[in-house]
């Protein structure tokens, strides 16, 4: 099950796993389509969904 939050925009979720912060923010909303923002260390793997595992 996956938890899922609402946010508004400049409304932010703070993600904390082992000593290291990921922010994410929800910056704007236009057409339908949500706008976010990720701040966090250099350690963190972000990537999105459809080139997740994708070789260089």
């Amino acid at each position: 099950m996956a938890l899922v939050i609402g946010r508004n925009p400049g409304e932010k979720i703070i993600v904390e796993h082992k000593g290291e912060t990921l922010v994410i923010e929800a910056i704007k909303t236009e057409d339908g389509l949500l706008r976010i923002g990720l701040e966090a260390a250099s350690s963190f793997k972000i990537a999105r969904e459809e080139i997740h595992g994708r070789n260089s």
